[in-house]
């Protein structure tokens, strides 16, 4: 399982990584709307690599039987691989070519917030957990974890379809006093 795992989840981590790239040089272009649902469009294009990454390990090493929960570990593997390109690839991004994305970020969550008509006390509460996640965001480890956060539901779901999909059990064989003979 070590290789299937290691080539189909280093294979998603690349797409999933190069695809990230381009659309957060999209992003200003197409709108941060546009932009979260082209990454995670993204996320799905590069998560099908755990659907053939079963297949491939159930066909190639199991010879065409795989139970759910070896394929589910399998697609788990993979997906976990793939999710740590993405947050590698973010925190590369994010700490040398683009250290104000957030500020950005959190500065538009805020104007949203205070131009929605929300009663003061309110707003006030909101712009506050904003700032409050601003100021956690800072900390490397917090932003992985973050970060893991967007890919690994997306990659939970299409593990788990997959492994329905593609589980397949070993054929039953008739026994003696299962077989019934008919005239």
């Amino acid at each position: 399982m070590k290789k299937t795992v290691l080539t189909f989840g280093l294979i998603s981590g690349v797409i999933i990584s190069v695809l990230m790239d381009g659309s957060v040089l999209l992003a200003d272009k197409i709108g941060s709307g546009h932009s979260l649902l082209l990454g995670y469009a993204n996320m799905v294009a590069s998560f099908l690599l755990v659907y053939f990454g079963i297949r491939s390990y159930r066909d190639n090493t199991l010879a065409g039987q795989i139970s759910f929960g070896r394929a589910f570990a399998c697609g788990i593997l993979i997906t976990l691989i793939t999710t740590v390109c993405y947050v590698a690839t973010w925190e590369v991004l994010y700490f040398n070519f683009m250290p104000h994305f957030m500020d950005s970020y959190f500065a538009a969550q805020i104007h949203k917030v205070q131009s929605s008509g929300l009663d003061p006390a309110t707003t006030a509460a909101r712009v506050a957990a904003i700032q409050h996640s601003q100021q956690l965001y800072q900390n490397p480890f917090v932003n992985m974890a973050y970060t893991a956060m967007e890919p690994l539901p997306v990659g939970l779901i299409i593990t788990l379809l997959s492994a329905a999909i593609l589980r397949r059990r070993a054929p039953v064989e008739p026994t003696a006093t299962s077989a019934v003979m008919t005239p």
